[in-house]
């Protein structure tokens, strides 16, 4: 039964993994290219990421920029970028498109640190039904007479503990979010 406490650990870590690349793609005050990273271009038939066909760069805190490797490839990076939905209208000079980030408002803030929060308390759903699952596993086992009461105890603590660990991992994850969208 303890290699079934160390998938635990495992099973507990793929929502927060979950979670911060959910929260990676939340648009700050600030340009990530992590926000670009579900564009898709079509690219001789086949749909193919932003970064496979242009050099993505961040020369100031607000603003990406979008060079193409083959420049015939301009119209269809910009009708992408334009529907889809970063909220953001990109600046073609011909050469290179440009996305500027506006500086978030009050409202707008408010509603991303909400969206957070949401996340957050998804992936905090996640490592609870983990929890659930082994908890069941546990007592089952211990009515098939492979545990006895003791150990179950302690496999339900050690479960519990972990628990307690990941969700607090969670808050910490979702407070620097929120901290870094509400940073002015």
């Amino acid at each position: 039964m303890d290699e079934y406490l160390e998938e635990v650990t495992a099973e507990m870590e793929k929502p927060v993994r979950h979670l911060r690349a959910e929260l990676a793609r939340v648009r700050t005050g600030r340009a990530s290219l992590a926000v670009l990273d579900d564009i898709r271009i079509e690219y001789y038939g086949t749909p193919t990421p932003l970064n496979g066909v242009a050099s993505l760069s961040v020369p100031e805190p607000r603003m990406i920029i979008v060079k193409p490797w083959d420049p015939s490839m301009l119209g269809a990076i910009e009708r992408a970028l334009a529907s889809s939905d970063l909220g953001i209208t990109p600046n073609n000079d011909g050469k290179i498109i440009r996305l500027v980030f506006p500086e978030l408002t009050g409202d707008r803030r408010k509603e991303l640190c909400k969206q957070v929060a949401e996340r957050g308390e998804g992936a905090k759903v996640g490592v609870r039904s983990v929890r659930r699952d082994y908890n069941d596993l546990f007592k089952a086992g211990q009515k098939d007479g492979e545990i006895g009461e003791d150990d179950l105890k302690g496999y339900l603590d050690t479960v519990q503990q972990e628990t307690n660990r990941f969700c607090a991992l969670i808050d910490e994850v979702i407070k620097n979010k929120e901290a870094e969208i509400l940073e002015v």
